[in-house]
C-alpha cells in the first residue's frame, strides 16, 4: 500500500481524514475476532482459520465436539453432541494462541419429530421423511436405525461382514 501526502485546504483535513478512515474500514475484509463463538449443528462441520504457527488443538469436551488441525492454521469442527465447550490453540512452546467456544446445535433441516408414548423418534422430511437417528431418541429407535445403516453400508461396500 503506498501512501502519497497532499496539501489539503485549511478546514477540510478533518473531512479527508474521515473519508480515509471510512474507505479504509469498508475496503480491509472482516478478521474473525478471537473470541467469536463458533455455531455448529450436530453432524456436521464448520472450518475457521487460526493465526500464528499452531502445534497443539485441546477440546474441552471432545463429545461435544472433534476438531482437526489442517495446513495453513485451518482448523474442522465437527459437532458430535448438543451443548458447548471451548478449543484451544497453542504454539510449540505452549503459549494459547486463541481460545474459543464452540456451540453445537440441533439440526436445521425439516426435522420432524414423532412420539410414541415416552419414545421419541425423529424424521428429516425433505422432500419426504427419512429416519434420522438424532440424539435423544429413544434407545430402541436409534438402535434399529444404526443397525440398518451399518447393514446398508457393509452391503454396498461388498462385504456382509461373515467370515467365509
Amino acid at each position: 500500500m503506498a501512501f502519497s501526502f497532499v496539501r489539503i485546504a485549511k478546514g477540510r483535513p478533518l473531512v479527508v481524514l474521515s473519508a480515509a478512515v471510512a474507505i479504509a474500514l469498508t475496503v480491509m475484509p472482516r478478521l474473525s475476532e478471537a473470541g467469536e463463538a463458533i455455531a455448529v449443528n450436530v453432524d456436521q462441520a464448520k472450518l475457521f482459520r487460526i493465526p500464528g504457527r499452531v502445534a497443539t488443538l485441546v477440546v474441552g469436551n471432545p463429545m461435544i465436539a472433534d476438531v482437526a488441525l489442517q495446513p495453513g492454521g485451518v482448523v474442522v469442527v465437527t459437532g458430535k453432541g448438543y451443548g458447548a465447550t471451548n478449543v484451544i490453540a497453542m504454539d510449540r512452546s505452549g503459549e494459547v494462541i486463541e481460545d474459543r467456544v464452540i456451540q453445537v446445535e440441533g439440526p436445521t433441516d425439516d426435522l420432524v419429530t414423532v412420539y410414541r408414548g415416552t419414545d421419541r423418534e425423529s424424521y428429516s422430511c425433505k422432500p419426504s421423511c427419512q429416519r434420522r437417528v438424532t440424539l435423544g431418541d429413544s434407545e430402541k429407535y436409534f438402535k434399529s436405525a444404526i443397525d440398518q445403516a451399518g447393514s446398508l453400508s457393509e452391503h454396498a461396500g461388498g462385504t456382509t461382514g461373515k467370515a467365509h
